[in-house]
């Protein structure tokens, strides 16, 4: 993921940090309770994408399969042999340079989806068809390809396969913390929330490694499978390497970031699929790259609440007086009062107008503090995963539902950036109107 190298909340970074791999590679052997027909059985595992994210789940895979021997790196595939053949070597895997041949595969039991964000979708699809589970690297799919994410909705919820979206963040306590909260009625009526994703550089796009200035199309490059559904164009160097700068092949800011910002947000508020989106931004700062660096957006909801949504990559301070790139605070606000986080603390904040709040309960004429259970934790958002392919659940913290939610919300305000028009949802077709 181009935001791999941030945690997102300043007080989240230790366990991002000093935990991710180990933590990885734990739940992923859990995996193996999920599939194994005998506790002495390995979960087979295809990681599809060998790139830098790929990569990265392949180190974790090679330390489990070292240390506890719960799982086996079944299969790799990239569409670009080098690469291919790197990984296939260095973790004794079957190479492919098909995914659909790696999930034909009987020995693999759980995929791992890594590849360039216009693939994530079909992939996902595919996966979910042969039979396997899946954690796919946000966004879930491409912000042109709406009809493809209303698809995988459907189909992973008819297969009973077990999904969980890259939002890690989603293993954050707070967030279900403040969930049952506003469940509760603590805020009163839901009508507002604000959060956001500020960084600077654009490292995450232009700064992607290019592995030979020299490639090109053949047997050793499959330019038309990196292509997939996206528009038809010759062979490009950059392109290829770095297909985050290019809206053939991602969003910037809108899709790459504010996947992780506004997942929990929904799921807070618990809304679904948006009414309204609208959106500003645009390149404000670096110019070498299509997609902008720069993306605010409103969507307004059927329950009559608005989510605002800011981000530049031209700037890292918080507006809550933090300091460091990442993922902002949010603030939910309702009729009675609001709910943000402090350190390691949620806070209710009552309505300021206190001739207002003297109607209100006790509780609600007072601003408490309730503690943070526990922090975002790679190893707790895998361990759902595996819980659920355990039991056969499909209630993932980050599952297809809420994501198909929450890209919705997305393509609609990139939508909205790029045609300068206002983007609506017709709820009874199921469809964006501009």
């Amino acid at each position: 993921m181009a935001d791999q190298q941030h945690s997102g909340l300043t007080r989240r970074a230790f366990l991002h940090h000093t935990t991710t791999a180990a933590v990885a590679a734990a739940a992923l052997g859990g995996a193996r309770r999920a599939h194994a027909k005998s506790p002495n059985d390995r979960i087979g595992v295809g990681v599809i994408g060998c790139g830098g994210r790929g990569g990265s789940h392949l180190g974790v895979l090679k330390h489990l399969q070292d240390q506890d021997k719960s799982v086996e790196i079944v299969a790799v595939c990239d569409v670009y042999r080098p690469r291919l053949n790197r990984a296939a070597e260095k973790y004794g895997a079957k190479g492919y340079m098909d995914y659909r041949e790696l999930l034909a595969n009987p020995k693999v039991d759980l995929v791992s989806i890594a590849t360039p964000d216009h693939h994530h979708g079909i992939q996902t699809i595919d996966a979910v068809k042969a039979g396997k589970d899946v954690y796919c690297e946000k966004p879930v799919t491409h912000w042109r390809q709406f009809d493809v994410i209303k698809q995988l909705a459907q189909e992973v919820k008819k297969s009973g396969r077990v999904f969980q979206l890259g939002t890690q963040g989603m293993s954050d306590r707070a967030w279900h913390q403040m969930k049952k909260m506003v469940q509760e009625g603590v805020i009163g009526q839901p009508i507002h929330a604000e959060a956001g994703f500020f960084r600077v550089g654009d490292w995450g796009e232009r700064g992607m490694h290019i592995d030979d200035p020299d490639a090109k199309p053949g047997p050793d490059l499959n330019w038309e499978a990196f292509l997939g559904d996206s528009p038809k164009r010759d062979f490009d160097v950059s392109r290829f390497f770095r297909w985050r700068m290019y809206e053939d092949y991602a969003g910037g800011p809108v899709t790459d970031l504010f996947p992780h910002t506004l997942t929990p947000v929904l799921s807070i508020l618990g809304v679904k699929l948006p009414s309204v989106a609208v959106a500003t931004g645009g390149k404000y700062r670096y110019e070498e790259r299509e997609v902008p660096d720069t993306f605010n957006m409103l969507i307004d909801y059927p329950e009559k609440i608005t989510v605002a949504v800011l981000g530049t990559q031209a700037n890292d301070f918080q507006t809550t007086g933090q300091r460091g790139s990442g993922q902002r605070i949010p603030v939910i606000r309702g009729w009675e009062g609001s709910l943000t986080i402090q350190g390691e603390e949620i806070v209710f904040i009552p309505l300021a107008d206190k001739g207002t709040r003297d109607s209100f309960p006790l509780e609600k004429q007072k601003e408490y503090r309730v503690k943070i259970e526990e922090g975002e934790n790679m190893l707790h958002h895998y361990q759902n995963l595996i819980e659920c392919a355990h039991n056969r659940s499909q209630a993932t913290w980050s599952p297809a539902d809420l994501a198909y939610w929450t890209q919705t919300a997305l393509i609609m305000g990139m939508m909205s950036l790029r045609e300068g028009k206002t983007a609506k949802f017709d709820a009874a077709k199921e469809e964006i109107v501009l």
